[in-house]
């Protein structure tokens, strides 16, 4: 009688084993890496918040034209009234990755929402998260640009169609008295 139960459970005992290992080979299988994945899509970054005109001063003139053209970015400077013409030729624009921010601001790049650029990396445009522009008592602007080798924040403008003298001396109808006639 002893016999009976033994064979009964060294079936149960295999049928156990057995449960457990096709289990493990079914997991395997499932995370197998030749299986293919479903690749992981990059979120695209809206670069037309930059499209548009800008200044470093809010109450002065557009300096500095962004637009898309032939599905390229581009930017443009103001030209000099003597130029015959607004705006210069169009030069190239590129996104720049969250991951270059530091090189030109200093800002966390999560408070950031796209980053625009000459590929010379002259001129860099960033878009600062409104929410984070309205809690940094450093910014005045969501537009920060990196010019050469200094940062600051600059204005989005109305872009306009007029000429400025923008080479003109605009310190040069100052007059600075001396403080100290009175005395």
């Amino acid at each position: 009688m002893s016999l009976c139960p033994n064979v009964f459970s060294k079936r149960v005992t295999k049928l156990l084993v057995g449960i457990v290992v096709s289990s493990a080979l079914w997991l395997t299988a499932c995370n197998d890496s030749h299986m293919q994945t479903n690749p992981v899509v990059a979120e695209t970054t809206d670069l037309s918040v930059f499209e548009g005109c800008y200044t470093v001063s809010s109450d002065e003139p557009a300096q500095i034209k962004v637009s898309q053209q032939e599905g390229s970015w581009v930017m443009q400077m103001k030209e000099p009234a003597s130029a015959k013409r607004i705006w210069d030729n169009p030069e190239p624009l590129e996104m720049i990755e969250n991951s270059e921010i530091p090189q030109f601001f200093s800002i966390d790049p999560d408070n950031v929402d796209a980053v625009i650029g000459r590929p010379d990396r002259v001129l860099v445009l960033a878009h600062v998260k409104p929410v984070y522009a309205n809690i940094d008592p450093l910014l005045d602007s969501e537009y920060l640009s990196h010019i050469y080798r200094g940062a600051n924040t600059i204005y989005r403008v109305e872009c306009d169609e007029v000429n400025t003298d923008i080479l003109a001396n605009p310190h040069a109808n100052i007059v600075i008295d001396n403080v100290n006639e009175s005395i």
